[in-house]
C-alpha cells in the first residue's frame, strides 16, 4: 500500500522537541507536495509484465526456432544419409555395369575372332573346293582321254587279234610256239619246243615286259649269247613286227642248243 509524504508531518515532528508550544509555524502554511510514486510504481510494474513477457516470448520464439533448426539438421542429416546410400547403391551398380561391359566387351572380342576363324576357314575351304574342283575336272578329262585311247587301243586289240588268230595258231601248231602269263601285268612268257632234233619235247623260253614302249626281255632259259637277243630286241622296237622277232628268238635258241 503506498504512503503519500507529508513534510507538515516531518517538519512538526522534527520541530517537536524545540518548541513546546502549539503555535502554527511557516512550514505548516506551505503546499502539500505529491511525488506519484503509486503511479511510478504501476507503470514499472505494467513495464516489467511487459518486459518479462517479451523475454518469455524471446524464449519461446529461440526455443521453437533452436527445436526447428534441430528438426532441419536431422532431415538434412537423414537426407544425406540417403543420398550417400543412393550413390553407393549407384556406385555398385555402375561397378556391375561396368564388368558387364567389359565382359560383353571380352565376348563380343571372342565371337570376332571366332568369325574370323570361321570367315578364313570357310575361305580356305572354298579355295580348297575350288582347287578339289579343278582336279576333278582335270581328272575327267585325263579319265575321258584315257578312256578314249582304251577303247581305240580295245578296237586295234581286237581287230589285231583276229588277224593275229590265224598266225598264233600257225606258230601253235607248226612251230611249236606257246604264250602264257608270266605272273604280272604286261609281262608274257614265250615257249619254244621242237628246237632239239634229238629231244622234241626239250622247250626254251623267255619272257618279254611290255610295260614301257620300249619292250625288254627279262629272261630267257637256255642260256643265249646277250648280243643276239638285244639284237632281235631292238629290231622289234625300231620294226614293232612281233613276227619277225619270234622268229629271231627261235633262231637264237636253235643256235645255242645246237
Amino acid at each position: 500500500m503506498s504512503t503519500l509524504f507529508e513534510p507538515s508531518l516531518s517538519t512538526s515532528a522534527m520541530r517537536a522537541p524545540l518548541s513546546t508550544a502549539d503555535a502554527p509555524s511557516m512550514a505548516d502554511s506551505l503546499p502539500a507536495i505529491t511525488f506519484g510514486f503509486d503511479d511510478l510504481r504501476e507503470r514499472m510494474a505494467r513495464f516489467t509484465d511487459r518486459f518479462d513477457e517479451f523475454i518469455a516470448r524471446g524464449r519461446r520464439q529461440v526455443l521453437e526456432e533452436r527445436n526447428q533448426f534441430c528438426i532441419n539438421v536431422a532431415e538434412l542429416q537423414e537426407d544425406q544419409r540417403m543420398k550417400h546410400k543412393d550413390i553407393e547403391i549407384l556406385a555398385q551398380k555402375s561397378s556391375h555395369h561396368a564388368a558387364a561391359l567389359s565382359a560383353q566387351e571380352v565376348e563380343t572380342a571372342e565371337m570376332q575372332s571366332a568369325i574370323a576363324a570361321i570367315i578364313q576357314q570357310r575361305d580356305s575351304h572354298a579355295q580348297h573346293r575350288d582347287r578339289l574342283k579343278s582336279e576333278i575336272a582335270s581328272y575327267k578329262k585325263q579319265i575321258a582321254a584315257r578312256r578314249s585311247a582304251q577303247q581305240a587301243y580295245a578296237k586295234e586289240i581286237d581287230a589285231q587279234s583276229r588277224l593275229n588268230a590265224p598266225e598264233l595258231d600257225f606258230w601253235e601248231t607248226y612251230l611249236g610256239l606257246s604264250i602264257e602269263g608270266a605272273g604280272q601285268v604286261d609281262r608274257l612268257k614265250f615257249v619254244f619246243s621242237n628246237l632239239d632234233e634229238r629231244d622234241w619235247e626239250k622247250e626254251a623260253w623267255f619272257e618279254l615286259d611290255t610295260e614301257r614302249r620300249e619292250y625288254r626281255v627279262i629272261g630267257c632259259r637256255p642260256k643265249v649269247e646277250e648280243w643276239e637277243v638285244e639284237t632281235c630286241v631292238e629290231r622289234l622296237n625300231e620294226s614293232r613286227d612281233l613276227g619277225a622277232f619270234l622268229r629271231g628268238m627261235r633262231e637264237v635258241f636253235i643256235r645255242g642248243m645246237n
